[in-house]
């Protein structure tokens, strides 16, 4: 029998409404601390680069336990998995608001990544079971909006929630969605039984080779920027070892008859495309999202409100556009969908690229609503073309790889974009500074006498800092100008995805 059978509409939209919050409240947590980790570190006396790890931990755990998170929902069921999983979210944002230091709030929020990362998969998956035809469409694009959306007004709500109560109140404001969550998932969502004796044939050695691989990839990801790659000692160690089980991983995963993680899908041309556009995507989604606060915060010297409200548009015109893509997903073929929502977001970065340093919420007005539309016209589609031909049978695995993807192109696209503003700053600043020389008039007009110390060298100081600031303001426009290129590559290759067709025949989950 059917085991959602029983559930009319109403009940599976509250059902699968209900996991979204879960999904949502976990994604936004990603970056909900980016623009206030000053105010962290300063409430738990703790330096910079401590401070980052509050960020971190979380994207570690997170990306560690995404893959898993089939396999652990085959065992445990999907609604107890969740629940728990939201019951431990919950609990750890707790413990996050309460921390006395800064190393309790490191485990707590590598904690809280590991509990809020097992939700995300499992939403997309009792989408596709819950829902068909015309209701399958709005289910993923819900979905899709959600996994964008939440990434993107996070550093906004952490900017008001902290400029107006504490940086406590980050975490405090997931415990009575996180609660509501725990006790509405498993009273609605039964979409299949655990089945513990997957446990005696569970691939232990693939786990600890996708925990190892992911663990030290992310770490290298994240620090390699800051150490300057190679020459710290502690990422060649963590290179080698990503390097060495990511060989074995794949090795295993292509081998085992049971694998964790099933590799074997990218056979599939749809399924491998799909991971692409995510990956893709997930570069275009977090390295934006990381870049603008930066350039806000750093050249414009803006606080953690100001740059919320600067980059709040783009959530809007996501927002705005998602009944427009309701409108058009039932009328015209998804892969066009695709490529128009690609397409929109190469060109919102070539907005992004004449950015000088004087733009405000005003000049990225225009760039982000064209990143919003791109955002809700490209992922929600990727959703369906990717998962929505797959048996059910298939889509708890297959859907953790694809966010595994989004995620990975995330932590790619930041780490690419920290390297390209360090090495590219000290380019662009040694290529104006040849320039600043005796022959050049303007700045002989600009300096006081030389005979005058004091304010000649206030001076000098003063055009140092000028030279800086505008290093760094071209830098990031290097920097959205390799994010656009990812683009235009995805948008070309959107016509070798098959038009998706429904899975034919039962799965045998549906028994």
């Amino acid at each position: 029998m059917n085991p959602i059978a029983h559930l009319t509409q109403g009940q599976k939209v509250f059902a699968f409404a209900s996991m979204c919050l879960g999904m949502f409240i976990a994604l936004l947590d990603i970056q909900i601390v980016s623009a206030s980790l000053r105010d962290i570190g300063g409430g738990l006396s703790a330096g910079a680069d401590d401070t980052a790890w509050v960020q971190t931990s979380y994207l570690i755990a997170e990306i560690v336990v995404i893959p898993l998170s089939g396999w652990l929902s085959r065992v445990f069921s999907t609604r107890w998995l969740f629940a728990v999983s939201a019951a431990g979210f919950t609990l750890t944002s707790l413990l996050c608001g309460l921390a006395w230091d800064i190393q309790s709030m490191i485990v707590f929020r590598a904690a809280q990544g590991f509990l809020g990362g097992s939700m995300i998969p499992m939403v997309f998956t009792t989408a596709f079971v819950f829902f068909e035809g015309k209701n399958r469409v709005v289910a993923a694009a819900t979905i899709g909006a959600l996994a964008s959306l939440a990434p993107t007004l996070g550093p906004t709500l952490g900017g008001w929630i902290t400029d107006h109560y504490s940086w406590h109140w980050l975490f405090f404001v997931n415990l009575i969605p996180g609660a509501f969550v725990t006790i509405a998932v498993p009273i609605l969502v039964k979409i299949d039984e655990a089945d513990f004796s997957l446990l005696k044939v569970g691939d232990w050695l693939g786990i600890a080779l996708i925990a190892t691989f992911l663990g030290c990839l992310e770490y290298t990801l994240e620090e390699g920027p800051r150490w300057n790659w190679m020459q710290d000692s502690t990422i060649r160690t963590t290179a080698w070892i990503t390097a060495i089980s990511g060989v074995l991983f794949v090795w295993r995963g292509l081998t085992a008859e049971h694998p964790v993680v099933d590799l074997r899908a990218l056979k599939d041309r749809n399924f491998a495309l799909g991971c692409f556009f995510s990956f893709v995507t997930g570069i275009g989604l977090f390295a934006t999202i990381y870049l603008t606060p930066l350039f806000l915060g750093r050249v414009e010297g803006y606080s953690a409100l100001q740059i919320g409200k600067a980059v709040f548009s783009t959530g809007v015109f996501q927002i705005l556009t998602i009944p427009i893509y309701s409108m058009l997903a039932n009328r015209v073929d998804l892969r066009w969908l695709l490529m128009v929502g690609l397409a929109l977001f190469a060109v919102s970065m070539f907005e992004f690229t004449p950015i000088t340093h004087d733009w405000s919420g005003t000049e990225l007005l225009f760039p982000q609503a064209l990143r919003g539309m791109g955002q809700q016209l490209a992922i929600p589609p990727t959703v369906t073309l990717t998962l929505g031909g797959l048996l059910p049978s298939k889509l708890k695995q297959a859907s953790g790889l694809f966010n595994l993807m989004r995620n990975l192109g995330g932590a790619m696209g930041i780490a690419g974009c920290a390297t390209i503003l360090s090495d590219r700053t000290n380019l662009h600043f040694y290529r104006l500074a040849e320039h600043l020389n005796p022959t050049n008039e303007a700045m002989n007009n600009l300096l006081p006498n030389p005979a005058d110390t004091e304010n000649y060298t206030a001076a000098l100081q003063s055009l140092w800092q000028l030279t800086f600031r505008e290093a760094q303001t071209l830098t990031y426009s290097d920097a959205f100008l390799s994010i656009m290129v990812c683009f235009v590559i995805a948008t070309i290759m959107v016509p070798l995805m098959r038009k998706v067709q429904p899975p034919k025949g039962p799965s045998p989950d549906a028994h």
